[in-house]
């Protein structure tokens, strides 16, 4: 195939001052790749991508493997292309203070449970968190924005394996291993999966002091439309104050932040 470069392309026309006076430069045509990617009614076919951004499908491929790698785009198994983690948190970062916005939903279930609240974002193998915002507690968690965190012992990621198909739950438990974090952490497959099935029936996720000690969370994961998880978000306590029974009545209004939050991600 033909590089987008300092040469010139049969579908493109000529290189003029550092861009093409077809498709323009290669940020331009990233970034119009990036706006159809994104279009309503995604994941998108490479076809109708390329069609939408201008850019010869070619490109388009190439532009999309880049974007890909960095965490921008997401493939689908049906080779379509939608919006990637690394695009949802900037999306994130952005949101303003509208009554429908990420930030507002996050404070107002910080404000009805009174515990810190996470926002984080499924990619790979790990969850990475994209807004943290603190209780009024004088104890304070050492979890920061951009820390990337492990599946199989967080409430988030325990939410988000829940709602992936078993194969793939598999896949990534062989691929990164189910590491002890504490002595409370499920290192067996086995275990894992019979929890899996008890977080689907109920619709949230616990971590009982399995990713750190003293830590207790309850975790719902975001679905996109499709029903596919994208993040998720948690509520945070010190274990010693707050009992496992006492972090479960926060479900409600988790699991209703998390509905919220799941066509703004």
């Amino acid at each position: 195939m033909p590089d987008d470069g300092p040469t010139t392309d049969a579908t493109e026309g000529p290189v003029r001052g550092g861009r093409t006076s077809a498709a323009g430069t290669a940020l331009e045509k990233s970034m119009r790749i990036l706006e159809a990617v994104a279009a309503p009614g995604g994941p998108h076919r490479l076809t109708d991508v390329a069609a939408a951004a201008a850019v010869p499908k070619s490109s388009a491929f190439r532009i999309l493997a880049s974007l890909t790698e960095q965490g921008f785009v997401r493939p689908d198994s049906g080779s379509r292309y939608g919006v990637g983690p690394r695009l949802r948190g900037l999306s994130a970062l952005v949101s303003g203070g509208e009554p429908h916005s990420i930030g507002r939903i996050l404070g107002e279930l910080r404000e009805t449970v009174g515990q810190t609240v996470h926002l984080a974002l499924h990619s790979g193998e790990t969850l990475t968190y994209i807004r943290k915002l603190e209780s009024d507690q004088p104890i304070r968690t050492a979890s920061r924005v951009g820390m990337r965190m492990p599946l199989h012992s967080t409430a988030i990621g325990k939410s988000i394996l829940a709602h992936l198909p078993e194969g793939e739950v598999r896949a990534l438990i062989a691929s990164a291993g189910l590491p002890r974090r504490t002595p409370r952490t499920l290192t067996a497959p086995k275990a894992l999966l019979a929890e899996l099935e008890d977080v689907r029936a109920r619709g949230f996720a616990v971590d009982d002091e399995e990713n750190e000690a003293t830590i207790r969370c309850i975790g719902a994961a975001v679905l996109d439309p499709g029903g596919r998880p994208i993040g998720g978000v948690s509520v945070t306590t010190v274990a010693f104050l707050v009992s496992r029974e006492e972090i479960e009545a926060y479900a409600p209004a988790l699991c209703a932040a998390a509905r919220a939050l799941a066509p703004l991600l």
